[in-house]
């Protein structure tokens, strides 16, 4: 699903920041998408957390084989040595389970988010044990779609930044917020671009 607001945000970014003119013209046609529903992005996200894409690649294709339905139940009525045997760590397992729980007991409050703010959405899920602030911000912008977005933690974000803005010095975390300022309300699209021309290939989760 491409968000509705993409054509806008571009627009508007363009033509307001040169370098983003020159990234919305080199990427035209590639917007950010969103797949998958939420607990199983934020399974996938813990089981890529300190590994490489390969090997999470691996082990989230093991998870699909022997669990095709991946959701807060069917991880709840599992065991944790069935995750194990995927090739997750003790501490994902723990943590898989802990979201599991937040799912199930309602803690986490999918049918709400829609009226919630960004902050209220990181907050519910950081919550859960294992995911912390730049992982609840990955989810707002790509399974959530979120626009306003701005993950001053990225460092792809930061890399991004030095090397258009900055002569290639990595900023401050007060700089890059400064900078973030000008593509309010689209600080999500921008950083998509961003990321986009340190490496053209889309990512998706």
């Amino acid at each position: 699903m491409v968000p509705s607001y993409w054509q806008r945000a571009s627009l508007e970014l363009a033509g307001e920041d040169p370098v983003m003119a020159a990234l919305v013209a080199r990427f035209s046609g590639a917007s950010l998408v969103s797949r998958g529903d939420p607990f199983c992005t934020l399974v996938r996200s813990v089981v890529g957390q300190q590994i490489s894409v390969k090997a999470a690649d691996s082990v989230w294709q093991r998870l699909i084989t022997h669990l095709p339905d991946i959701s807060p139940d069917r991880v709840l009525a599992g065991t944790a040595d069935e995750l194990r045997a995927c090739g997750l760590s003790i501490r994902k397992v723990e943590y898989i389970q802990d979201l599991a729980r937040h799912f199930a007991s309602g803690q986490i409050h999918v049918g709400r988010w829609d009226g919630m703010s960004d902050a209220a959405i990181i907050a519910e899920l950081t919550a859960v044990r294992g995911i912390g602030v730049w992982t609840a911000e990955m989810f707002l912008i790509f399974n959530q779609l979120r626009p306003d977005v701005f993950p001053l933690d990225d460092i792809g974000l930061q890399k991004a930044v030095a090397a258009h803005y900055f002569d290639g010095e990595r900023p401050t975390r007060r700089q890059l917020s400064e900078l973030g300022e000008r593509w309010r309300p689209w600080r999500s699209v921008a950083t998509w671009y961003l990321w986009r021309s340190l490496d053209p290939v889309p990512v998706e989760y």
